[in-house]
């Protein structure tokens, strides 16, 4: 570990329309709002750019992809540059033709590409067919030295996964960074919600404790219906941030957009 320095850390729990541009502007204009109640690392949740498209099947979906760095890095670079803060932006990275990524870019306050981090676990379960969308991340786990501090970002599927935040931890970062697109699907929650959020919620505690260090993890809210007619997910926000003793800190409410 590096040593303790303090910071404020803003967590952006968003809920998304379905134009990416209006998306985009929103999330600048969370950011600045975060930077103003003095945050100088700023969160946005998992692919928040638009409504989590991976519940269904669909090439002309891949249309949503942009190039890193591209309009997203170039627009939230100006707000960093701007608020002298550090973003982390999660984003649908077309690498190449035929050639996609689920990736988050770290901006650091100065308005530069600090570099990317490629989402490594993808998952494909009901309503998250991430395999269809996303090839595994090629770049390892990172840590990333930016004005504020060392930040180690991950991104959702990851967070299952005590290695990838052991080696993440294990190059110095002061935090682990968790941008995330997860919630329940309707027809299963009473039965099983109470306990997928509490595992969801643990395993992350768990990695704070293990490695010392702080955890945020970032969610969207809102219910997103599946495209094709039936069920959908309601995602279940409740981002947060846990301590290195495991406790939580901060929690956003499940129902709405937060700073």
């Amino acid at each position: 570990m590096t040593k303790a320095r303090n910071f404020k850390v803003g967590l952006v729990q968003m809920g998304m329309s379905v134009d990416p541009d209006e998306n985009l502007r929103a999330a600048a204009s969370w950011v600045e709002k975060a930077a103003k109640q003095g945050a100088q690392v700023v969160c946005l949740p998992e692919l928040f750019r638009s409504p989590y498209f991976c519940q269904k099947e669909d090439a002309a979906i891949f249309d949503l992809a942009e190039t890193i760095p591209g309009p997203s890095t170039a627009l939230l670079g100006d707000v960093a540059k701007k608020h002298g803060v550090a973003i982390v932006a999660s984003l649908f990275e077309r690498r190449a033709p035929g050639l996609f990524h689920n990736t988050a870019a770290m901006i650091d306050a100065d308005g530069s590409l600090a570099g990317v981090y490629r989402k490594m676990h993808i998952p494909d379960d009901p309503l998250y067919y991430e395999k269809y969308y996303f090839t595994p991340g090629d770049l390892g786990f990172k840590v990333f030295r930016t004005r504020p501090a060392q930040l180690g970002v991950l991104v959702c599927w990851d967070q299952w996964y005590p290695e990838a935040a052991r080696l993440t931890a294990m190059q110095g970062a002061d935090l682990l960074i968790y941008p995330t697109a997860i919630g329940w699907h309707p027809e299963e929650k009473a039965q099983y919600g109470e306990r997928q959020h509490g595992a969801w919620e643990t395993v992350q505690r768990g990695h704070a404790v293990a490695n010392g260090c702080f955890v945020v993890a970032v969610n969207r809210t809102g219910f997103e219906p599946d495209p094709r007619g039936s069920g959908g997910i309601e995602f279940w926000g409740q981002s947060f941030i846990a301590g290195p003793d495991g406790r939580i800190l901060v929690r956003a409410p499940q129902d709405r957009e937060a700073v």
